[in-house]
């Protein structure tokens, strides 16, 4: 068997790379990384909201590539469903795949307005209106699952895809100093301190490169 090519970009700045990565780190996928450089026009498009199709991370494994994030979450499942990135339950099962169905298609005004960047912090940093709407219904997800499914992650007692997914919105929230009730923050907390996330976060922190656009500030 074919070791596993994920293809990633900037560890931090790449909400979407981070997801699949961590997805991948989730399912105990024997990968190695291919590391696209910030400078590649059609990255810095996707980085920056401008490409109308994400196609990193990539997933490249026994000859078949996938490149959607929750089409390589599904497939990750498939080969290996004992790692629990889905629930185990249908109606849980259903109810991670609605959740994370709504952050990779919606929440526009959070990714506009609070980019990912794992370096920077932003104390006192003013949320405007729309991105507050897009940070009360996430909180709300988090607390509606947490409540559901007991903690101490979205659905239960092991992070799986939907962890994965919110996983950026964490390190956002960090960066930009939102405001989050204690069981909110308590499971930012929680995500934190996966090993696989610190890995990321240590790796994003000692990246050389920075993207101006994203250095901005707002």
């Amino acid at each position: 068997m074919t070791k596993a090519v994920l293809t990633i970009s900037s560890k931090n700045y790449g909400a979407w790379a981070l997801r699949g990565w961590l997805m991948a780190k989730l399912a105990e996928l024997d990968f190695s990384e291919e590391v696209i450089s910030p400078d590649d026009p059609a990255m810095r498009a996707e980085m920056l909201l401008l490409s109308s199709s994400i196609r990193v991370p990539a997933l490249h494994h026994n000859g078949i590539e996938i490149w959607d994030t929750l089409a390589i979450a599904e497939y990750l499942h498939e080969i290996r469903p004992d790692a629990g990135l889905l629930p185990a339950d249908p109606v849980a099962r259903a109810h991670c795949r609605s959740i994370c169905g709504e952050m990779h298609s919606g929440f526009a005004a959070l990714r506009s307005s609070l980019p990912m960047n794992i370096k920077a912090r932003s104390p006192g940093f003013k949320v405007w209106s729309r991105a507050q709407v897009d940070i009360d219904r996430i909180s709300t997800i988090w607390r509606e699952c947490l409540s559901r499914y007991g903690g101490p992650y979205l659905f239960g007692a092991r992070p799986g895809m939907a962890d994965a997914m919110f996983a950026p919105v964490v390190t956002r929230f960090i960066t930009y100093d939102v405001a989050l009730d204690p069981d909110c923050a308590a499971y930012c907390q929680t995500l934190l301190a996966l090993p696989a996330l610190q890995q990321w976060i240590a790796a994003a922190l000692a990246e050389p490169e920075a993207i101006d656009e994203l250095e901005a500030e707002f």
